[in-house]
């Protein structure tokens, strides 16, 4: 598809002098069904997805509205196998300038991938995008943040990809994903052959020694509500950008239930009854962009640091 075919985007309006801080802050989505989640890795096989009820649709015609009705704009990282079932929103939250990016084909944490499978999962998502959403999408995200210091050959592909920017990289200590050196605030991230890509991390807090993760997702279901946006509260003050992530399945407490162990099925189900009224009084407390707007806008400030991500001896 050429890129005169491709949706344009209109420009983001100018927000009032007090909230023009506010908008330093992205709202991402992650667009996938409750199935790809990486607690059903190995417990759900590729072969079943295909039998199982599509739930992604509602959440996200109910998050559209809840966007639109509080004048907000979120990125939407899109896994290509949702595209069936949900293009056509994706079509309309495009036409109203919210940012379509990439999530992958088939949502592989990328230790399972080589890179020439990385490749073919990103050529796969890219032109599905392209043909179902009318969009070429800036930016990527790696399925369950897996882009770490063990899978850093990813970085020449996703860059050969012609990727803008990255939002793969958690800068924590975690048992699945995380580079717990990594800048907290968007730099640009080294690849091994010298190449750079922009990187737009989660949002984190240090307390002492710590570094906490409170970009989203379960940690927005984990952390009292009052204590996460006191959190962000701060980062906004301080003029600081910051990076929110959500699943459409936190939307729905409904969901089936599937084979997991204790403690993942207790990760992926805390409190999702309370995630929509949560996620409701973010949008009306607080202003979103893209990444995209929010990357540029930090970009014409000032130079990003850089930082090397060097393979796993």
């Amino acid at each position: 598809m050429s890129r005169s075919a491709l949706v344009a985007v209109p420009p983001i309006p100018a927000p009032p002098t007090e909230a023009a801080r506010v908008r330093r802050t992205a709202l991402s989505i992650d667009v996938e069904e409750y199935f790809h989640g990486e607690v059903f890795a190995g417990r759900v096989a590729r072969s079943e997805r295909g039998r199982m009820k599509r739930r992604v649709r509602p959440c996200l015609e109910w998050l559209g509205e809840q966007l639109a009705a509080t004048a907000n704009r979120a990125t939407f990282f899109v896994l290509a196998d949702t595209l069936d079932d949900v293009g056509g929103v994706l079509r309309d939250l495009a036409r109203e300038g919210h940012e379509i990016a990439c999530h992958g084909a088939a949502h592989e944490h990328l230790a399972r991938l080589t890179p020439a499978a990385l490749r073919d999962d990103l050529r796969r998502a890219l032109d599905r995008i392209s043909e179902c959403v009318g969009v070429r999408p800036r930016g990527y995200r790696a399925p369950t943040f897996s882009l770490t210091r063990a899978t850093a050959w990813a970085l020449d592909v996703l860059i050969e990809a012609g990727f803008d920017y990255d939002a793969s990289v958690f800068p924590i200590h975690h048992d699945r994903y995380g580079v717990p050196d990594a800048p907290t605030e968007p730099f640009h991230i080294v690849a091994a052959g010298g190449a750079t890509l922009v990187e737009f991390p989660p949002l984190t807090v240090r307390l002492g020694p710590l570094r906490l993760p409170f970009g989203g997702g379960g940690y927005f279901r984990l952390w009292p509500y009052a204590v996460f946006r006191r959190v962000l509260a701060a980062r906004v003050r301080a003029g600081k950008p910051a990076m929110l992530y959500f699943h459409p399945w936190e939307l729905d407490p409904d969901q089936p239930r599937l084979p997991a162990g204790w403690l993942a099925e207790r990760r992926h189900r805390l409190n999702l009854r309370h995630t929509r009224p949560r996620l409701l009084r973010l949008l009306r407390e607080f202003r979103f962009d893209t990444a995209a707007a929010v990357l540029a806008q930090v970009r014409a400030e000032r130079p990003l640091p850089g930082f090397r991500l060097t393979a796993q001896p």
